[in-house]
């Protein structure tokens, strides 16, 4: 995963944990189970995420949303509520003696979980990772960070036509009303729970606490690694602590999104920083996250420090001492580590572009010159509304001086804008492309203007070529509808690659796939857009009406065939 990954994924792994609920006596009624964090292993705290606990509540989930309640005591769920918390081996404890330690004093083991369907048989030695027992837990309290709540009603509150849709479990999976309503109440409280081990147990495990970062000192486009545990308490010899990489993609206050892929199970898992490493920015509040019944991609995460600020308070006031103290601190606020990182500099050449009831994304490629998509803005001399992405509040005019006819395979409109944008980094066109580099996608995808332009990573998964002439490029970054026009950018040296034209969709079912979408290659636009910079010429854009056979086919996604059947895509 390379050299930057190695400390964070370390620290990652040793702070991932699966929790447990369940009703005493009653096996027949089932569990519940989530990913967490492990605060700290010597003092036994784990922070996980709070829908396990929505049967239990004795008010009922209603209580989750009850004006003004950012916490509920521990004592707010049923007697019978017994929790587990179950966490691989430190290094400093390793699993061969401490597990043999605890299978002498007459606890039991833990063999590898029988697998629905397999018969059961005799414990089976751990071909992979080693596992401690589970530990009793008891819960010290439900809570929520309001600020969180306060911007996903702002976010998603006011679109009930998009239909968004937070659970874990695809739109069309049979899910009741009431189980649906119970998981969107839950979906920004987590659960602070403290471990039950003896003092010689607290002894072997001896890993540090976890250091979390301040809201807002990760930067949107930076690396992130998210640690869950896909299915919960299912098979967590194969599950447990599983990673997945990806980028800060939008902020709103504690409300977060990244693109790093997540699974039903892995809700309350913790997301880390590589810079500094192993720095806890967030848990994962929804890790699947539908708009219109289509996948995002995207899973939607809660800051960890104002959720452990909350905490904090909440610990002072129903139980005044020294457990708030042991809440793990704020990177810098100790040691004074510059975290204030602006993120990278091309990210700010994405600008919205509206024309009319239109909206889409655009890229600045000189302070009075913007390029988008067609269909963002489809007509010539029309007026369009540029705005960029700082400040937020800008606004300038522009109108369209070029635009393909609809029958062009390339996508594109030029825009010219009345002023100057001031301070934007002017994007470097790239002249080579590599298969398999990675790239950055921004747009205005998702949320539109509401929070700025999100980022996206991923490979250039193909360069299309016609006469060794690249005409086409495809990625596995996400893509959504309002990114038309974005840029796509290599991430490692930030030059300008294309302009993203489309995601995919299959014409059969209805489906859009985020992580297939192409972009029209920026050597294919930039003689002509170098030109009319130059003479205000705009021949050089019009041969793109004219593009050779060849090319027109690849757009089209079909093979050239005499009778060619309609394209899946």
């Amino acid at each position: 995963m390379g050299r930057q990954w190695g400390p964070a994924m370390r620290i990652a792994e040793q702070a991932g944990c699966v929790v447990s609920a369940s009703r005493a006596g009653q096996p027949e009624a089932g569990s519940w189970s989530c990913s967490g964090v492990i605060l700290s292993r010597s003092q036994g705290l784990v922070l996980c995420h709070g829908g396990i606990f929505t049967p239990f509540l004795r008010a009922g989930s209603g209580a989750l949303t009850a004006a003004e309640v950012a916490f509920l005591p521990g004592d707010s769920c049923d007697d019978d509520l017994r929790l587990h918390v179950q966490w691989s081996p430190t290094a400093a404890s390793p699993a061969g003696g401490a597990e043999r330690g605890r299978a002498e004093r007459g606890r039991p083991g833990l063999c590898t979980p029988q697998c629905a369907g397999l018969e059961p048989g005799p414990p089976a030695r751990h071909r992979g990772r080693p596992l401690q027992p589970p530990y009793p837990a008891e819960l010290l309290l439900l809570l929520s960070c309001p600020a969180f709540r306060a911007h996903f009603a702002r976010l998603f509150g006011r679109e009930p036509a998009e239909q968004w849709r937070f659970a874990s479990a695809a739109p069309d999976d049979e899910v009741s009303e009431d189980e649906e309503e119970d998981q969107l109440r839950a979906l920004g409280w987590f659960a602070l729970l403290r471990v039950k081990h003896d003092s010689e147990e607290a002894a072997d495990e001896r890993g540090t606490a976890v250091a979390v970062a301040p809201l807002g000192a990760v930067p949107k486009g930076a690396p992130l690694l998210a640690c869950g545990s896909p299915f919960g308490s299912f098979c967590p010899d194969i599950f447990l602590n599983t990673l997945s990489r990806g980028v800060l993609s939008n902020a709103a206050g504690p409300l977060l999104l990244t693109d790093a892929r997540c699974l039903p199970g892995t809700e309350g898992g913790g997301v880390f920083a590589v810079r500094p490493a192993g720095a806890l920015v967030a848990l994962v509040a929804a890790p699947l996250c539908w708009k219109a019944r289509e996948w995002v991609g995207l899973t939607l995460l809660c800051a960890a420090a104002p959720l452990l600020r909350a905490a904090g308070a909440a610990l002072g006031r129903l139980c005044p001492g020294t457990l708030a103290a042991l809440l793990p601190p704020e990177v810098g606020a100790p040691w004074g580590l510059p975290l204030r990182d602006p993120g990278p500099p091309w990210a700010a050449a994405a600008v919205l572009v509206e024309c009319g009831t239109v909206w889409g994304s655009g890229v600045v490629m000189a302070p009075r010159l913007v390029v988008t998509c067609r269909h963002v803005a489809p007509r010539e001399m029309a007026r369009v509304l540029v705005r960029p992405t700082t400040p937020k509040s800008a606004k300038i005019w522009g109108h369209v001086v070029f635009a393909t006819q609809e029958t062009s395979p390339y996508d594109i409109a030029v825009v010219s804008l009345e002023e100057e944008l001031e301070g934007v980094h002017m994007p470097v066109p790239t002249e080579h492309f590599h298969e398999g580099e990675a790239v950055s996608v921004v747009g205005f995808g998702v949320f539109g203007q509401a929070c700025g332009p999100s980022v996206t990573s991923g490979i250039l998964s193909a360069v299309v070529q016609v006469d060794d002439t690249p005409v086409m490029l495809q990625t596995t970054c996400a893509v959504h509808g309002g990114s038309s026009g974005g840029p796509l950018f290599s991430t490692c040296s930030g030059d300008l690659l294309g302009i993203v034209a489309s995601n995919t969709r299959d014409n059969n079912t209805g489906a859009t796939y985020p992580h297939l979408n192409f972009s029209i290659p920026i050597t294919v636009l930039q003689p002509a857009l170098q030109r009319y910079s130059q003479t205000g010429d705009v021949g050089g854009l019009r041969d793109l009406d004219h593009a050779a056979e060849p090319v027109r086919v690849v757009w089209r996604l079909q093979r050239p065939l005499v009778e060619a059947p309609r394209s899946k895509l």
